[in-house]
């Protein structure tokens, strides 16, 4: 995966932990810190977004579905469409 560089501005008590990290090992660079903390955060707010997203469900559809007695297969066919719907409003 290609890489960018970008300018950053932070404060200096983050930077001083940012360096006893990277003293201990912890990280290779302050670059692999920030970089791995921002990926570990967007990974967080994509899962709650896909939280919320899923308590939209509607419990009347659901319900109607398991009435109708459809197969294992159909429920998770029409399931999954409502999914990926939401997942791709989610992405937008």
């Amino acid at each position: 995966m290609s890489k960018t560089k970008i300018a950053i501005t932070l404060d200096q008590h983050i930077v001083k932990r940012l360096d006893r990290l990277v003293k201990e090992d912890a990280f290779t660079s302050r670059s692999q810190a920030i970089q791995e903390a921002v990926e570990e955060k967007l990974q967080r707010m994509d899962s709650s977004r896909l939280a919320k997203e899923c308590l939209k469900f509607d419990p009347a559809f659901e319900k109607s579905i398991a009435e109708e007695g459809m197969s294992i297969e159909r429920i998770g066919k029409k399931i999954g469409r409502v999914y990926l719907e939401e997942l791709d409003k989610i992405i937008e």
